[in-house]
């Protein structure tokens, strides 16, 4: 049974086949993968700003903020770099993770990387729930960060291996819908346990357990991509299971890529440097420069420390809870907007558009904290101004939900070959990863000395990223994934770098339409 879809590739070839529920099933189950990186980002700032936890594991932050005669301005009352610690050294594991998960899903496969990621974050969830002291929770942060990293890793190479070329990218943001739907339900679970007068703060930490085992259980029944199985040999498994993916016996055309692509793969002894030679330069500096500029759209400043930053800026506890709340709504319901525009209107117009919106939002946002806080700190929002500042968050929310965010993870994931396919978005993680660390390590200094100053700070940032996406990002969408050299040749700037004998562009007229 299939859905009555024909695959159109738009420029690129079109291959036989329907977009059968198989394959819409089996990229659902993989998605989950984001629960565990979105339940942690939304739990972590839950739980820094809960008295019970600062308390017991950061004393010294908790005098801070209830010293109702100190002199600390309202930008500083959470500087402290342990605090920091415990929410990023999760990520700093992640980047490291992600290079040994590369290996593991090239020679083992997509699927054994989801279920040692899902096993490792697990063990990690449940080491903080019964946290004693500080480095155990640190320990136990770390175990989630490998976890994270090569479920981060294996997932998007997944999900783009898997997906017909014509809906790829609606496929591929599962995964951000994941990630969003777990900042949701860590938000909501960090405003119930809020409540409870002791080990709210376990409750949030250990209830990680939950994704991680939706996203090992499910692992355990994926069957794994076409892509991978000739990768490793397996060409009757995988000509089997394109056929299943694809629900028809005709694939022929398709499969022979994939044959194809496997065959210069394997010339390839070492994916890190050959991914460092010119005619993959465009794909490397592009896979360096998405994740870079995705942490500084300034979006965990808002997602992990939300709370925080929220009841900085002068709510109170249960206030500050809530507006993560509101905020983490907002995400999983803009994330939705991105599955049903990314394959019709393209990534670069999603892009653009979030890009001005997010720069509007920040420029903005920064704005009203310094009319309201000015540069010593000192000040509250009146029930309008915190309103308005809500919004203004949410409406930036919004805008990077359905651009920088699911396209942060789908863009590198589709634009390499399969030679560097697996290296390609391990560096994806590692460089999102790093600089996900430096920002969450960073971050509640930078407010302190920066001020408001460090909404303009990422605003600015956001303007980089946006014109350079408009100069030097090609459109990738209905692009076969086999095909993307043809993308490549094609751009103004970057065509110069790619071969003519590339693979892809040998048989430029070949054509089977669905």
């Amino acid at each position: 049974m299939a859905v009555g879809v024909g695959i159109d590739s738009g420029g690129g070839k079109q291959y036989e086949g329907r977009v059968t529920p198989f394959v819409i099933a089996t990229c659902l189950v993989a998605a989950t993968g984001g629960l565990i990186f979105g339940y942690d980002i939304g739990i972590s700032g839950g739980v820094t700003s809960m008295d019970e936890f600062l308390m017991k594991f950061f004393p010294s932050v908790y005098a801070k903020e209830k010293n109702p005669i100190g002199h600390e301005s309202q930008y500083c009352k959470f500087e402290n770099h342990l605090l920091t610690l415990f929410t990023s050294s999760l990520y700093l594991a992640a980047l490291v993770a992600s290079f040994f998960s590369a290996a593991t899903t090239r020679k083992l496969g997509r699927k054994a990387s989801m279920t040692v990621g899902g096993l490792v974050f697990l063990v990690g969830a449940i080491l903080n729930g019964a946290a004693m002291n500080v480095w155990m929770l640190i320990i136990g942060r770390i175990l989630l960060g490998v976890g994270i990293g090569y479920a981060n890793q294996s997932v998007p190479v997944y999900l783009s291996e898997m997906a017909p070329a014509k809906i790829r990218g609606a496929l591929n943001i599962g995964f951000q819908m994941a990630i969003t739907i777990g900042i949701f339900a860590a938000n909501l679970v960090n405003y119930g346990t809020a409540q409870m007068k002791e080990n709210g703060w376990r409750v949030s930490l250990g209830l990680a357990a939950v994704p991680a085992l939706i996203m090992t259980v499910g692992a355990l029944f994926l069957p794994d991509t076409p892509n991978s199985l000739i990768e490793r040999g397996m060409k009757e498994e995988a000509r089997e299971m394109l056929q299943k993916i694809r629900g028809t016996t005709e694939v022929d055309a398709e499969y022979d890529d994939l044959v194809e692509a496997s065959e210069v793969s394997k010339l390839v002894e070492n994916p890190w440097k050959t991914i460092m030679e010119p005619r993959y330069r465009p794909q490397l500096v592009i896979t360096a420069l998405i994740p870079f500029f995705q942490q500084l759209t300034g979006i965990n400043v808002i997602m992990f420390y939300a709370p925080v930053l929220f009841k900085t800026l002068g709510f109170g506890d249960d206030a500050a809870l809530m507006s993560a709340v509101v905020s983490g709504l907002v995400n999983v319901f803009a994330t939705v907007v991105s599955v049903f525009t990314v394959d019709r209107f393209g990534r670069r117009a999603l892009f653009l558009e979030g890009g001005i919106q997010m720069f509007v939002c920040q420029i903005a946002t920064g704005a009203l904290i310094a009319s309201v806080f000015g540069v010593s700190g000192d000040g509250a929002f009146s029930k309008e101004k915190g309103n308005l500042a809500l919004a203004l968050i949410c409406i930036y929310v919004a805008a990077f939900a359905w651009s920088w965010g699911p396209l942060g993870w789908l863009v590198p994931s589709e634009i390499h070959p399969l030679e560097t396919r697996s290296a390609g978005q391990s560096m994806n993680v590692s460089v999102n990863m790093f600089f996900t660390f430096v920002i969450g390590q960073l971050f509640l200094s930078m407010l302190c000395h920066l001020k408001f100053g460090l909404f303009f700070f990422f605003g600015g940032w956001v303007l980089v990223m946006t014109v350079f996406v408009y100069f030097f990002i090609p459109e990738t969408k209905n692009v076969p994934i086999e095909e993307m050299n043809r993308v490549w040749k094609s751009h103004w700037f970057c065509g110069k770098y790619i071969p003519d004998d590339a693979p892809g562009l040998a048989n430029p007229h070949h054509n089977n339409n669905a």
